[in-house]
């Protein structure tokens, strides 16, 4: 993504990425850049909390607007629970949580299609 933003930099074109792999995304020197410190494919707030990611995206629009330079990252404020332990759980296939977590992900295919046919 950053290369991408960087090409449509050069053309004029102003960029903002939101993500969640700040040493990546540092490296690749996006021009801007908002930070949430979430698991990868998180990066505008948790699933279902359409208040925090609301206040993500304006947070993106806002630097958009009010980035000083090139380079520029804001990190936003928000915690994905009270504690660090996430990062060692997320996304943890264990033998004791397959079957619920199999009955999660049909539930979450159902509800798509539930949506997509309207």
């Amino acid at each position: 993504m950053c290369l991408v933003a960087r090409h449509l930099e050069a053309a004029g074109i102003a960029t903002v990425i939101l993500g969640s792999a700040i040493d990546i995304v540092e490296h690749c020197g996006a021009p801007r850049f908002l930070f949430t410190d979430f698991p990868l494919g998180n990066p505008c707030g948790r699933p279902y909390d359409a208040a925090m990611q609301r206040s993500i995206v304006e947070a993106a629009i806002d630097l958009l607007d009010s980035a000083s330079g090139p380079r520029t990252v804001v990190r936003t404020p928000y915690r994905w629970s009270d504690d660090e332990s996430w990062r060692e759980r997320y996304m943890e296939v264990r033998p004791e949580n397959r079957a619920e977590l199999a009955a999660r992900g049909e539930a979450r295919r159902l509800q798509r299609a539930q949506v997509q046919r309207g």
